[in-house]
């Protein structure tokens, strides 16, 4: 058999040199030949695993390109798949050919045999790669219907008995097995938000990925008592009262990591609707560079958010990324020396060394009675969830006022508005002029899938019907539309980034808002100062490849 240093070379994956020092790195650190090139960078893990192939006499596939067969997955158990780190991909005859990150797991390819019945060919795939396809591949759809046709012939009346049911914990149980299989399908399709809900002849289930409502399931009305009476309880909310809208909270674990709920309840007029936010924390500790900002649009918010003071507000629509935008802000201020104090309706996600209150209006805890005694805690950073009256608003931007940086957010359709928005809660407007700092407005659009965005050039009538920035003479630039693979599901789109407006709150802005002008005058002047409007930002991401001319338009009016 050949070392794994002839087959490199052999490739043209390293040059001698390459491989001598490696070899020297090997003898210092006695980690293998292979696992030391993947980590200075020479090979990449693909690479790597298709040149072991090689040296072993078998065939290494990319799973990202290959043409999986839905038929070979099916005859394979999901769990057997998930617990061996397997896929069967294709059928060759009689054999049943099975990817693999471990071609040395014999009892992985016994058991595949036994529970197949067929002759196992195998061959090699990178382990991340095998994730990202059992993900895709092995999905709970299939369970959750034969759960949903066991349940016909299941009679629940009772809300007693479905607590009952619920209470026992068994995972076993149909309405706890149907329920984990949905939050688990989702947290894998990437969803933020599921739609549990009621119909006269069914129970609808909807998944929100990428800022798009997708239908996954649809299942007998009969199990409906019994999902929702399950969630609630998981949730801690009282499964009695159906009259009112109620909000809970719940955590669950999915692949060693821990995600957290958000549940509200909402009476229809079949039956209660249930839409779960899933709050994934690692969203929580993201660093602002990985946000999309422009680099100019960067350097002027770092300026305003590294100020010992002054208001800092992000505006745009329920969904369009303020809440992150503001924790990852958060995070880049957020020291041992510093003392920041957040008040939130809800709290979404947990933050550590830094006190979080939940707003809680019954017992008085308003967003203004809460900002009120915070600035009695001594706070040097302060994060409001929202402004939304005048009593808020008017403590925050005394509060910035006096030496205490605020972040906030409001609902605004650009970074202008805010201005206007917050003199018309009766806020003076000179207070507004000298307090605010910065307005960032934000979208969200759908980021073109890597593996199969179409390069194309539009037609001039096209660029025109989309205003796109070019010049009728010129060169139509080459930019990119959706395709559709297995990876982002034939969408075409894979993820979201943010589309930004940042606007500085300078001398001409501040005088424009002491003189009552309106917000078109006043984005005129920030336009003539260098601020990018929202849908230029979307031009600029739309002409480096990041997303489509349909999704601009689509998310900016």
């Amino acid at each position: 058999m050949k070392q794994l240093g002839e087959i490199l070379l052999e490739e043209g994956l390293v040059s001698e040199a390459q491989l001598l020092a490696a070899l020297d790195e090997t003898m210092t650190s006695g980690a293998s030949l292979g696992r030391t090139l993947v980590e200075i960078g020479i090979l990449s893990e693909g690479q790597l695993v298709q040149a072991l192939a090689a040296q072993v006499g078998m065939q290494y596939v990319d799973l990202d390109e290959f043409p999986i067969d839905r038929m070979a997955v099916s005859i394979v158990p999901g769990a057997l798949c998930r617990k061996y780190t397997v896929l069967p991909i294709a059928l060759e005859g009689g054999s049943l050919v099975l990817a693999t990150a471990d071609p040395g797991n014999v009892m992985a390819v016994d058991d595949v045999r036994s529970v197949s019945g067929r002759q196992i060919v195998s061959v090699i795939a990178t382990h991340d790669n095998l994730l990202r396809a059992i993900d895709r591949y092995v999905r709970a759809d299939d369970e959750m219907e034969n759960l949903s046709s066991a349940f016909e012939e299941v009679e629940v009346d009772t809300d007693q008995d479905l607590s009952k049911l619920s209470e026992i914990g068994d995972d076993d149980a149909p309405i706890v097995r149907f329920v984990n299989l949905l939050v688990t399908q989702a947290i894998t399709d990437r969803a933020s938000d599921i739609h549990i809900e009621p119909s006269e002849h069914d129970l609808r289930v909807r998944y929100r990925i990428d800022g798009v409502l997708h239908e996954t399931q649809r299942a007998p009305k009969q199990i409906t008592g019994g999902v929702i009476s399950r969630v609630k309880i998981m949730s801690d909310i009282d499964i009695a009262e159906k009259r009112k809208p109620q909000d809970g909270r719940m955590s669950v674990t999915h692949n060693g990591r821990k995600i957290d709920l958000r549940v509200a309840t909402l009476p229809t007029v079949w039956g209660e609707k249930i839409v779960m936010r899933i709050l994934d924390n690692s969203t929580a500790s993201l660093d602002l560079r990985d946000l999309s900002f422009l680099d100019h649009n960067y350097e002027t918010y770092k300026e305003s958010y590294t100020k010992p003071y002054g208001m800092i507000l992000v505006t745009g629509p329920t969904g369009s990324g303020k809440s992150t935008t503001l924790y990852a802000t958060l995070n880049a201020v957020s020291k041992p020396d510093i003392n920041v104090i957040t008040v939130e309706d809800p709290v979404e996600y947990r933050l550590a060394g830094i006190n979080q209150v939940q707003v809680n209006p019954k017992a008085g805890l308003t967003f203004a009675a809460a900002l009120r005694s915070i600035l009695r805690s001594d706070p040097d950073v302060v994060l409001l969830g929202e402004i939304r009256d005048h009593e808020t608003a008017q403590i925050a931007i005394e509060a910035a006022l006096t030496g205490h940086l605020v972040l906030s957010t409001l609902h605004t359709n650009d970074a202008p508005s805010a201005v206007t928005r917050l003199t018309e809660m009766g806020i003076e407007p000179f207070l507004v002029g000298s307090a605010l700092d910065c307005v960032v407005a934000q979208r969200l659009a759908r980021r073109l899938c890597p593996k199969c965005k179409v390069p194309y050039r539009p037609t001039p009538q096209e660029m025109e019907a989309a205003r796109f920035p070019w010049v009728p003479g010129e060169p139509i630039p080459e930019i990119f539309r959706p395709g559709g693979c297995a990876t982002c599901s034939n969408t075409g789109y894979k993820g979201r980034l943010a589309l930004h407006e940042v606007m500085r709150v300078t001398e001409d802005i501040e005088r424009l808002a002491v003189a009552h002008s309106s917000a078109a005058d006043i984005a005129t002047t920030a336009l003539r100062q260098g601020m990018t409007s929202l849908r230029d930002d979307g031009w600029y991401k739309v002409a480096i490849g990041d997303t489509s001319i349909e999704e601009i338009l689509r998310v900016v009016a």
